[in-house]
């Protein structure tokens, strides 16, 4: 082999070598007692979807939740309440509100304190804002008699 094909050659394995797809390694994070239940790390990629950012959203929800039950679905709820969300373009909550409810201000106030305990949340895709950058949307909290809740977007079609 000549030398400026053995260049070549090096030059093409040193490219090669720093395209490769290799995942840094980092040192793991240091254990806490009790790590706080909201601070799951953001996606890689955010969803593409609308229906797909409200399920990772509605899952940041849930898992910053002690009002949460896994327990299989009642066939009456106490209360529905509906939430108007809108999330700015950072993932900050913009607003929340009622949209529809059948009066129980305790519970609505619940859902309210559960997504904003939750936020900050990821920052949504191009493809799911809206023209000023934010998405808006609404999610449906379903509560049990004892004021524990499920959130629609998690529950299976």
């Amino acid at each position: 082999m000549t030398r400026i094909g053995m260049r070549f050659c090096i030059i093409c394995t040193l490219v090669l070598g720093a395209c490769s797809s290799r995942a840094p390694v980092s040192q793991p994070p240091p254990a806490s007692a009790n790590p706080p239940a909201a601070a799951a790390p953001a996606p890689l990629i955010p969803p593409l979807t609308l229906d797909a950012y409200k399920k990772s959203v509605a899952e940041r929800v849930a898992r910053a939740s002690p009002d949460i039950f896994t327990e299989p679905l009642p066939e009456m709820f106490k209360s529905i309440v509906v939430l108007d969300i809108t999330i700015d373009r950072e993932g900050r909550l913009e607003q929340v509100t009622v949209r529809r409810s059948n009066g129980y201000k305790a519970l609505e106030n619940r859902a309210i304190e559960s997504m904003k305990r939750a936020a900050p949340f990821s920052a949504p895709a191009i493809t799911v804002r809206g023209r000023d950058g934010s998405v808006r949307y609404l999610e449906t909290f379903l509560f049990r008699n004892d004021g524990r809740f499920r959130i629609r977007s998690l529950e299976q079609s």
